[in-house]
């Protein structure tokens, strides 16, 4: 694994601080019983995790919620814990993964399998039932739980159903589905060196442009074999985001298609909304992604 620890930080570029925000946003927080800031992996003081109870007796099936900051910020207290996802009988856990700064791609999404495997063996006392998992995430912590579940479906080990919402699914080509929105871009090219998707990877995407997509989730489903059966996906995203483009969630749709015709894809943009917005947080957008949960994870 490729790390910079100790590292000059890098200062913050404006994507950076719009995506920071963004990825924080999407309405109230509220958190239900449970357990805090319990160490998954000694790799970083950051590989910690909460886990959210909703009401009656467990253990219960659960749901990991990776939140956003364009991979340099973020922190799992400021992610909204979603109500009706409780009300409907499952957890929610959030955790903290190493941030770009701190360790370079694919530290980030070791640090998620590290908490899966912690939460598969330590579930049934913490109130959850270890297999029955949902996997998902908000802008960079989508990129990162769609390219989590894709691996555990490698291995044979899929989650019950993925959650993509407004997350950035091929880095080689955000710059191309940006100039194709035809009103001014809030942030710097994802081609540059100083761009978050770069710094994250450790070098510059429109260098190595067919490097970056194939390690993002939709190079890696045009390169999966044959066959491969894919869990079920629910995608939101800002018809208006002007930081990640729909065109995105869409290219993920397609490629998630192409991969398994079989597999169940509940797509929706909302055509009013930009990256994060409040509607995200909101039980338009709130109830269906708790029925659907409710659904796999039952």
């Amino acid at each position: 694994m490729q790390t910079n620890e100790g590292a000059r930080r890098m200062p913050m570029t404006r994507r950076a601080a719009l995506a920071l925000l963004a990825g924080l946003m999407a309405g109230p927080a509220l958190a239900g019983p449970g357990l805090v800031d319990l160490a998954y992996s000694p790799a970083s003081p950051r590989n910690r995790l909460d886990v959210h109870l909703p009401e009656g007796d467990g253990p219960f099936p659960w749901l990991l919620d990776l939140h956003g900051g364009g991979f340099l910020a973020g922190d799992k207290r400021s992610l909204p814990v979603p109500a009706p996802v409780l009300a409907r009988g499952n957890a929610v856990v959030r955790m903290n993964y190493r941030l770009s700064h701190q360790a370079l791609w694919p530290a980030q999404e070791q640090d998620v399998l590290a908490a899966l495997d912690f939460l598969h063996r330590r579930g049934p006392e913490l109130g959850l039932i270890p297999d029955r998992m949902a996997l998902g995430g908000r802008s960079a912590g989508a990129f990162l739980a769609v390219s989590a579940a894709l691996t555990l479906a490698e291995a044979g080990r899929a989650p019950r159903a993925v959650v993509d919402f407004y997350g950035p699914m091929d880095f080689g080509s955000m710059d191309a589905d940006m100039a194709r929105l035809g009103r001014k871009v809030r942030r710097a090219p994802a081609d540059s060196p100083r761009s978050v998707e770069s710094l994250l990877v450790g070098y510059p995407v429109g260098a190595r442009r067919a490097e970056a997509t194939a390690l993002s989730p939709v190079g890696r489903l045009g390169a999966m074999a044959p066959g491969r059966r894919l869990p079920p996906l629910i995608i939101r995203h800002g018809a208006q985001d002007s930081i990640v483009s729909a065109g995105q969630a869409e290219r993920l749709r397609r490629a998630w298609k192409a991969a398994d015709p079989h597999a169940e894809i509940d797509f929706a943009l909302l055509p009013h909304e930009g990256h994060g917005t409040a509607a995200f947080g909101r039980d338009a957008v709130l109830r269906p992604l708790a029925d659907f949960l409710a659904r796999h994870l039952a």
